[in-house]
């Protein structure tokens, strides 16, 4: 009997591992990367360096970890960092940083482009007085809700960064995304940023893992607060080893995520339904406000059609490698379908 394929467009979180992933890492030649003696973890580490033309990099188990990592070393118990109101760094990681590192959070509104507005940040940046967290970070996110950060933005954030003495961190979780839209090396966003966090198992598609990418001082805070945070991995390699196909094979098809995002955006932007903003699909993520009735029995419409939404007063859809355009239409006519009957 066939088995009815699940059109899953919660996250690309979802993404499964390529044939090529498996193979790679049944055959992985593994060690202790606590050690540092797992040749494969060493391998990717030194990969990402390279892309991202940082010193030094470390791979670890999620994303949250990752930015949790760059948080606890740029700053120390009583520190400060300035961030998104619903950025993942402050509204979607337990707040960690917060929990576990006694670093105070100072949210901001984004902006309609996902960019922080500077001089907003310039008049929340802490006075040198005891009385008050010192203010030592800036994080931004890129993509920020499938939006991608202009390069000039970028240039702009990082000479205010350096005058204003604070670190830069960049949650890149979807950066690749980001370059893939802008058409540059991921480098032109990279060199901007005193760390960066880049996941592997979203739209890249490797089954674990994030990489943080900085100078060889930050990493080595890093990797000690990974062991402490209890991070360290044995034999590792044998999930590095898809980490490392996802960076050398699956970055240039991200640009057929982001063209079935912009045909799913399409569609449903013809149907009386449904708003979606303009410009607001840049990458492979969709947000489609619904105009018309409760969400909720759209939502059960769709599982019962095999098909995962994250289905509230807007619908976001997120797609992913494992989504096709054929996907698109049948989501498509099934929507269609619900508001017919």
């Amino acid at each position: 009997m066939e088995t009815k394929k699940i059109i899953d467009l919660r996250s690309d979180t979802v993404t499964q591992p390529t044939a090529a992933m498996r193979a790679a890492m049944s055959t992985a030649v593994v060690g202790d990367d606590v050690y540092g003696d797992d040749p494969t973890v060493n391998r990717l580490e030194a990969l990402a360096a390279e892309m991202l033309e940082t010193e030094s990099s470390l791979f670890v188990c999620s994303g949250t970890q990752s930015n949790l990592l760059a948080l606890f070393s740029h700053c120390e118990r009583g520190d400060e960092y300035i961030v998104g109101q619903e950025a993942h760094t402050y509204k979607y990681e337990g707040g960690g940083a917060a929990v576990l590192g006694s670093i105070q959070p100072q949210p901001l509104d984004f902006e309609p482009d996902g960019c922080l507005d500077l001089n907003k940040v310039a008049q929340t940046i802490k006075q040198d007085d005891f009385h008050f967290a010192r203010t030592r970070l800036l994080c931004l996110e890129n993509t920020q809700g499938g939006k991608v950060l202009p390069l000039d933005y970028l240039a702009a954030a990082s000479a205010f960064a350096k005058e204003k003495q604070l670190s830069l961190h960049l949650d890149g979780a979807r950066a690749f995304n980001a370059a893939v839209k802008l058409g540059v090396p991921i480098t032109e966003i990279s060199h901007h940023f005193d760390s960066i966090s880049i996941c592997l198992s979203k739209g890249l598609g490797a089954p674990i893992g994030s990489i943080l990418s900085g100078t060889k001082i930050l990493i080595q805070k890093a990797r000690r607060w990974r062991k402490v945070l209890g991070g360290g991995m044995r034999q590792a390699g044998i999930i590095a080893a898809a980490g490392i196909i996802a960076l050398e094979n699956q970055i240039n098809r991200l640009v057929d995520d982001h063209e079935n995002a912009k045909l799913l955006a399409e569609k449903l932007g013809e149907m009386d339904e449904f708003y979606i903003a303009p410009g607001s699909v840049q990458t492979n993520m969709v947000f489609a406000k619904l105009l018309k009735n409760d969400p909720t029995p759209l939502g059960k419409h769709l599982l019962e059609h095999g098909i995962l939404t994250r289905c509230a007063s807007t619908v976001r859809f997120v797609t992913h490698q494992d989504v096709t355009s054929q996907d698109i239409q049948k989501t498509v006519d099934i929507i269609k379908q619900y508001y017919a009957s």
